[in-house]
């Protein structure tokens, strides 16, 4: 199975709003510190995409690039069991969500109606950079733009970090 690609992405994109744009890159952006090299930003704005599978059913979880998803939290937001939330195999990235890991988007997936979740922390910064559908693009948008894209919730989805300052 073929993964979807970049121009997915840019088709749901430029349906939301033709002025975001795809960025491409000669080197890797598969990891939050490489992409926040390759763009320039700080690591918390590169908003990675975490598949999991929650009792069958997907789930991504957009979350900032300097933090890690609480999957106890996940679950606990959920009504489920923690055991119940486990990270997506790279074969079900590929078959369910349409990409390999580091570079699923949270948009544009080969399975219609993926829940999503939004890391609040992403709320600290106004410009963050998911994914675009390959390991070397993404793209920028705003945290509004972000949520009115994906219809994702925002929640507290990560581990506790010990009391950081809002960024820009």
């Amino acid at each position: 199975m073929q993964p979807l690609t970049p121009e997915a992405v840019g088709a749901v994109l430029a349906a939301f709003d033709p002025s975001l744009k795809i960025m491409f890159f000669e080197v890797s952006t598969a990891t939050s510190e490489l992409a926040a090299a390759a763009i320039g930003c700080q690591v918390g704005q590169i908003a990675k995409s975490i598949c999991f599978m929650v009792e069958g059913q997907p789930l991504i979880v957009v979350t900032s690039g300097d933090r890690q998803v609480d999957d106890r939290k996940v679950a606990a937001l959920l009504n489920v069991g923690r055991k119940k939330v486990k990270m997506a195999t790279p074969d079900e990235c590929l078959r369910i969500f349409g990409y390999v890991p580091g570079s699923v988007p949270p948009v544009a997936h080969r399975t219609a109606g993926i829940k999503l979740l939004l890391d609040a922390t992403l709320q600290r910064h106004t410009m963050v950079y998911p994914a675009a559908g390959s390991a070397s693009a993404c793209f920028g948008l705003t945290v509004t733009q972000l949520a009115a894209l994906t219809g994702g919730t925002f929640a507290d989805v990560v581990r506790d970090s010990g009391g950081e300052t809002a960024e820009a």
